[in-house]
């Protein structure tokens, strides 16, 4: 060999070693790195099948535990069973109300009331007879 070349390729054996163990590292990051990104693509699957698996689940009815917002309308008439001693008719709460007692007021508050027992806030012990419910 040419005494000129072989201090090349003497520099360039040293410069290929010095590159070598940052290289090395890279790869392990890289490695590292893609399996990181496997488990989190993995993840990310699982969530859309949950996702999916949940939208297609049918409605469920409401928690009775929990009781559900009740309109303003509806707040004067809890507020009367709220003081009541016992059940009610919806004549009665026409008075307690100071609604003229007229077929039209009792039935809407007999509407009323049917929808608040519906919604589980209140209970018709027998017919026509409403009443706070129990815990």
């Amino acid at each position: 060999m040419d005494a000129q070349v072989t201090p090349l390729l003497e520099r360039i054996d040293a410069r290929e070693r010095e590159l070598g163990t940052p290289a090395d590292q890279l790869r392990t990051q890289i490695d590292e790195l893609a399996a990181r990104l496997r488990e989190l693509d993995e993840e990310i699957g699982n969530l859309a099948v949950t996702r999916k698996t949940l939208l297609a689940l049918p409605p469920t009815a409401p928690d009775p535990a929990d009781p559900p917002p009740v309109q303003p309308a509806y707040q004067q008439i809890l507020g009367v069973f709220a003081d009541a001693a016992g059940p009610m008719r919806a004549r009665d709460l026409c008075e307690r109300l100071d609604l003229d007692v007229m077929p039209k007021n009792i039935e809407s508050t007999r509407h009323k009331l049917k929808r608040l027992v519906s919604l589980g806030v209140l209970a018709e012990r027998e017919p026509g007879l409403f009443a706070r419910r129990r815990p």
